[in-house]
């Protein structure tokens, strides 16, 4: 047996272990999925998964080989609604553990942190997620948001928090995720700046999960008390976070120096809501340098100077980047933005098989060898044409070799490029209409 082969047994085989102990993983354990249907749980795991961006009788064919017998869409709604989010986290969790993850150093996992944004079928009655009309959109739009951790050395997607467009909170969002981390190791989570807050440090070192976090200028101000920044820095600071702005109240009035008071409307989840006088002690490690010409980072984190130094974490970070590239990846080669629901609920389904089959394809391709000959550039993989082959060997379609025909489609690996962000207002993808 190839290792694709291996792979997809593997990913086949944990459905087939879930289907004997549905009640975990059915919306309604006590009546979901115990009587026989042409659409049983692990079909239906397995064509979610492998949906692509046709309609859903299109999509039904295509899964029962056209038969006559193929069930009609309003079956696999019925069937959909029984499904928890919980089977696909769970498939997701189990598939990856089979294949350990890459690590850093032969010791840490770095591990990205990111949002991003799905457009959804307008509904404007729904209030968590419509948009009203402004300068980019005349007519208004749905729209989710969600939040995934992304192992970046085996290029795996690892979790995901999927929350409504006008009531997102990215906080909340790393916060929940780094609760739940349940692959060990050593991670290291790194984000940008938009998740700098004192209630995600503490969530990541009561986790025992290390961090780089990307702060702004005035939230570094703040941290050291200072009201400008050195060109290069890199400093530890200890502070005391507390409910109570009142001196009397504070159990070491000799730090003065060190307490940071925490307004009530601020969320910080270790702190006695119910006793103004509590305290907590959070230790800080704060490194700034230069990026650019006259441009400067400041990045946060718990990593000690003896076993990662400026340069070090300056190095890592700038492997976050790479998120961007795997987010196109997940929503255009793998199709997440074509969705065949308009409820939140199963959009957030199909978002978490579109993990699956990514980190699928991903697992595949890593292990795809590349000639390395006396060229100008080093080569790599097509990732995105490769996720094409994968994703068509799942459903059965490519030759049981695919090893051979991935690295055939290869691209150079060209250094320091940078390009501008293009802000695009986005669409949902129609399925109304769709021929394919």
């Amino acid at each position: 047996m190839t290792f694709p082969e291996t792979v997809k047994t593997t990913l086949w085989d944990i459905i087939d272990e879930m289907s004997l102990s549905i009640s975990s993983f059915a919306n309604n354990p006590d009546k979901d999925f115990l009587r026989r249907r042409k659409l049983d749980f692990k079909k239906m795991m397995r064509l979610i998964i492998s949906m692509e961006s046709g309609s859903m009788n299109h999509e039904l064919l295509k899964f029962f080989n056209y038969d006559f017998s193929a069930p009609t869409s309003s079956a696999f709604y019925q069937q959909r609604s029984k499904l928890s989010v919980s089977a696909f986290r769970h498939l997701l969790r189990e598939f990856n553990i089979k294949f350990p993850l890459e690590k850093f150093r032969n010791k840490y996992y770095l591990i990205a942190c990111d949002g991003s944004e799905f457009n959804i079928a307008r509904n404007p009655k729904d209030a968590d997620t419509f948009h009203e009309p402004n300068g980019k959109s005349a007519s208004g739009f749905n729209m989710i948001h969600t939040i995934s951790l992304y192992e970046i050395c085996s290029k795996r997607y690892l979790d995901l928090e999927v929350q409504p467009g006008r009531r997102k909170n990215e906080f909340q969002a790393i916060c929940n995720l780094m609760d739940r981390y349940s692959y060990g190791g050593h991670p290291i989570v790194v984000a940008d700046r938009g998740f700098s807050s004192y209630n995600v440090f503490a969530h990541a070192i009561e986790n025992q999960i290390d961090f780089m976090i990307r702060a702004k200028d005035l939230n570094v101000q703040r941290f050291l008390a200072v009201n400008s920044l050195p060109d290069k820095l890199d400093t530890t600071v200890e502070l005391i976070l507390t409910r109570t702005q009142s001196k009397k109240k504070h159990k070491h009035p000799e730090k003065g120096a060190r307490y940071r008071y925490i307004c009530k409307n601020i969320a910080f989840d270790y702190l006695d809501p119910n006793d103004i006088s509590d305290e907590y002690c959070l230790k800080l490690r704060i490194v700034r340098f230069e990026v650019a010409d006259g441009i400067f980072e400041n990045i946060i984190t718990s990593l000690s100077k003896e076993d990662f130094t400026s340069d070090d974490i300056k190095y890592c970070y700038n492997l976050r980047w790479g998120i961007e590239t795997f987010f196109r990846d997940l929503k255009h080669t793998i199709e997440a933005i074509h969705f065949h629901s308009k409820k939140t609920e199963f959009v957030t389904l199909e978002l978490w098989s579109r993990l699956i089959l990514y980190d699928f394809c991903s697992i595949i391709i890593l292990y795809v060898p590349i000639q390395h000959k006396a060229r100008k550039y080093e080569y790599q993989v097509n990732f995105s044409f490769a996720m094409k082959i994968c994703f068509y060997f799942l459903r059965g379609i490519a030759p049981p070799n695919i090893e051979s025909l991935i690295s055939k489609y290869i691209l150079p690996i060209r250094l320091k490029r940078n390009y501008a962000r293009q802000h695009r207002v986005q669409k949902p993808i129609s399925f109304s209409y769709r021929f394919v």
